[in-house]
């Protein structure tokens, strides 16, 4: 049987076992939280990213997982900086134009802030004279930063971005930092 671990990776995490950066410097990674021999990622989240991260002992289970070809649907509570319009929310939706090409259209919705809600170490940087807001998105694809830069794209930078559901696999009460057991029936 195949064994999947669920891990809520925190903001700053490297999705890697070992630091690759340059000699003399040393980044938090995987290692730090999970000791389980012959683990790896199904996908990445970037150092900034933080939330659900995938990981498992067999190959083809995590290409299942990752390989944007098989277009699991990724769901992402995103905080961003400004007030979402109608136009805004209706180009996510559509897809956008970004350098590497037009996305899928992706599901939307503005969304209360989600509950509940670790804080981020750093906190996040907050200015008094811009409102925020919270969206849920959802994607089938996985390009390098894709949600940040389609935010950018409609106006609306990304201050936070939490990856909260991979198929049917969610964090729920995961706490940051922490990891669970997990069935294939997410896959």
């Amino acid at each position: 049987m195949n064994r999947v671990i669920l891990f809520n990776k925190p903001f700053g995490v490297l999705s890697q076992f070992t630091d690759k950066g340059t000699e003399g410097t040393s980044r938090p990674t995987l290692s730090a939280f999970i000791d389980e021999p012959k683990f790896y990622p199904a996908g990445r989240l970037d150092k900034d990213s933080e939330g659900l991260l995938v990981l498992t002992d067999n190959g083809a289970l995590q290409a299942r997982i990752a390989h944007p070809k098989y277009k699991r649907p990724k769901t992402y509570r995103v905080q961003v900086e400004g007030t979402p319009d109608a136009a805004a929310l209706d180009a996510l939706r559509r897809g956008v134009d970004l350098k590497d090409g037009r996305t899928a259209p992706a599901v939307v919705t503005q969304i209360d802030t989600p509950e509940p809600l670790w804080p981020r170490d750093p906190p996040v940087r907050f200015r008094k004279s811009v409102p925020d807001a919270w969206l849920e998105i959802t994607i089938r694809e996985g390009r390098n930063r894709q949600v940040r830069r389609m935010t950018a794209h409609v106006g609306l930078p990304t201050l936070r971005l939490i990856r909260w559901r991979i198929g049917d696999w969610a964090l729920n009460d995961l706490p940051s930092g922490a990891w669970r057991w997990a069935s294939e029936g997410g896959a």
